[in-house]
């Protein structure tokens, strides 16, 4: 069963995010993901949901997913992102 992370990024310092987001498809490559989604335009049609820039990026399981955000190698990252944009992510199993 797929597994997706579902990210929605808003980001408070452009510059340093730019520099963190070439570091992201390496990361991802690695752990077997492949971006679907990364910051295209997203338009609310229901509801109150607040969207910034998402990411959506396919992985062979949620356990895969979940894996690559927590993965050790992406710590510096994490706290980088931590440090330049508030971040929701979202990992869900897929059918």
């Amino acid at each position: 069963m797929a597994g997706y992370a579902l990210l929605n990024v808003e980001i408070l310092d452009q510059a340093a995010f730019d520099a963190l987001r070439d570091r992201a498809p390496a990361t991802v490559e690695a752990h077997g993901g492949k971006f679907l989604v990364r910051g295209g335009a997203a338009e609310v049609v229901k509801g109150d949901w607040t969207t910034h820039r998402l990411v959506l990026v396919e992985f062979d399981s949620p356990e895969r997913a979940k894996a690559w955000w927590e993965a050790p190698e992406r710590a510096g990252i994490r706290a980088a992102l931590d440090e330049c944009a508030k971040v929701t992510v979202t990992i869900v199993a897929g059918v």
